[in-house]
């Protein structure tokens, strides 16, 4: 089940990447069914029962002009009113249920030492992720575009001197519960970061942003009070090491443009236009 989960999200991906680069033709179903080997009638299924919405629709909510709608202030109505409604306002409570703490400093200087880290690998509508916590909170989550081992690696070079056990924990647990969209079972996410100040306010304000929502750049470092930190910013977005929970995949180019992403274009896109097609579909 797992293994057939991550196909679908590569055959989505590459369907979404696919529409992205052809949109000026404006390709049919049939076209796009064809470049990932599908026929029309599945590929339609499919995208629909893993977005909720059919492709035409899902490539609306990924055009430069709904994004500056967005950037603009002009659907702010509709959140505050699908908010108040309890439609899709409950879509966006995710983000208020994750508190952000620092590590202290000896933890952050000395890698993780004396830290006991438990680690595990994922399936999500965005492909395998390694989740990894702390008995204070997750501590990193990157998508696995290269094998465990690599993926691994990786999370070792964020703390080479912690102490790792490969098991499922409760923490990690509640926190997958945000890709099932399952408010019900979702409590309290904590995260326990190691980061310098300036990266805690930066992720801080990313997780301002709502389900759906979008943000600049400068849109951040105004956020954090330091408008002309704008390159600053980029890196600190750049070196976020909580995929998705902390949004940085919200924040774009002033022009609308959806621009690049630590984990791939094409896996923001996705989540993207997955997020929007939850809020803006109701």
């Amino acid at each position: 089940m797992e293994i057939q989960q991550e196909i679908d999200y590569k055959r989505i991906a590459d369907a979404i990447e696919y529409f992205r680069l052809n949109f000026k033709s404006q390709p049919g179903l049939e076209q796009a069914a064809e470049h990932v080997n599908l026929s029309p009638f599945h590929f339609q299924r499919m995208f629909k029962q893993w977005a909720g919405v059919t492709p035409k629709q899902f490539l609306q909510y990924l055009s430069v002009e709904h994004a500056k709608a967005i950037l603009k202030g002009e659907k702010a109505t509709l959140f505050d009113a699908a908010f108040e409604t309890g439609l899709s306002g409950t879509s966006r409570l995710h983000d208020l249920f994750i508190k952000l703490e620092g590590m202290t400093p000896g933890e952050y200087k000395n890698g993780g030492e004396q830290l006991q880290i438990n680690y595990s690998f994922a399936e999500t509508p965005f492909g395998t992720i390694l989740a990894a916590s702390t008995h204070k909170g997750i501590c990193y989550l990157a998508f696995v575009d290269q094998g465990h081992e690599e993926a691994f690696a990786e999370l070792y070079r964020h703390f080479p001197n912690a102490v790792y056990t490969h098991i499922t924990d409760q923490v990690q647990q509640n926190a997958l519960f945000v890709f099932t969209q399952d408010w019900n079972k979702l409590k309290e996410i904590k995260l326990h970061l190691k980061g310098t100040a300036f990266q805690l306010k930066v992720w801080e304000a990313l997780l301002k942003v709502p389900m759906g929502g979008l943000t600049t750049y400068s849109g951040v470092a105004g956020e954090i009070d330091n408008p002309r930190a704008m390159q600053a910013v980029g890196t600190a977005v750049g070196h976020n090491p909580v995929a998705f929970l902390i949004p940085c995949h919200r924040v774009i180019k002033a022009t609308g443009e959806l621009g690049q992403y630590h984990w791939g274009s094409a896996r923001k896109n996705a989540i993207i236009g997955w997020e929007a097609s939850k809020v803006f579909s109701v």
